[in-house]
């Protein structure tokens, strides 16, 4: 890894709704109208009025994402992307996680943000091997920043001590 590119990533292990980044990832559902996991919790903190602005949006593919504001979070904007339920990769699951992580990356560069939160994406209810979906995550993010100048940061969160040590481990490599 490019030392531009290790500058640019950095892993927190904590709640990814209490962030002071410009944009946090928001591991949705088709609806883009609350679950589970992190999606509940975002939605909680960010209040009512993110439903509301989700109504309009028209739910969202899998592996691709659209953007919201932010309203009672510290970040500024929420990117909402789908990701792929594990069905032992038989069902193109590591190229529609891969897709998920560039469609975020590509609208945080189109709407200016320089600093991007990810969760975990697709490895709580959907089952994703939190290995793979972390290689993939680091992979895609890499590839992303090696060919553009923003976003200038890119935050992995991990939720659990499990999560933060195989993100640890691979950036590290």
């Amino acid at each position: 890894m490019e030392n531009t590119c290790k500058e640019r990533i950095e892993l927190v292990k904590g709640d990814i709704t209490t962030l002071d980044a410009d944009a946090i990832v928001n591991a949705a559902n088709n609806s883009l109208l609350g679950g589970g996991g992190v999606d509940r919790a975002i939605h909680k903190a960010a209040g009512p009025e993110l439903y509301a602005e989700c109504l309009t949006l028209d739910g969202c593919e899998t592996g691709e994402a659209k953007i919201t504001k932010g309203y009672n979070l510290k970040a500024r904007h929420i990117i909402h992307t789908v990701g792929p339920i594990w069905h032992g990769g038989k069902r193109n699951e590591t190229d529609l996680l891969a897709s998920c992580y560039k469609s975020s990356l590509e609208l945080a560069k189109s709407n200016n943000i320089d600093t991007i939160a990810f969760p975990g994406i697709s490895t709580g209810a959907y089952r994703f091997p939190k290995d793979l979906a972390a290689l993939i995550a680091i992979n895609e993010t890499k590839r992303f920043l090696k060919n553009n100048s923003s976003p200038s940061k890119v935050i992995f969160v991990a939720f659990d001590d499990e999560s933060y040590e195989i993100y640890r481990k691979l950036l590290c490599q």
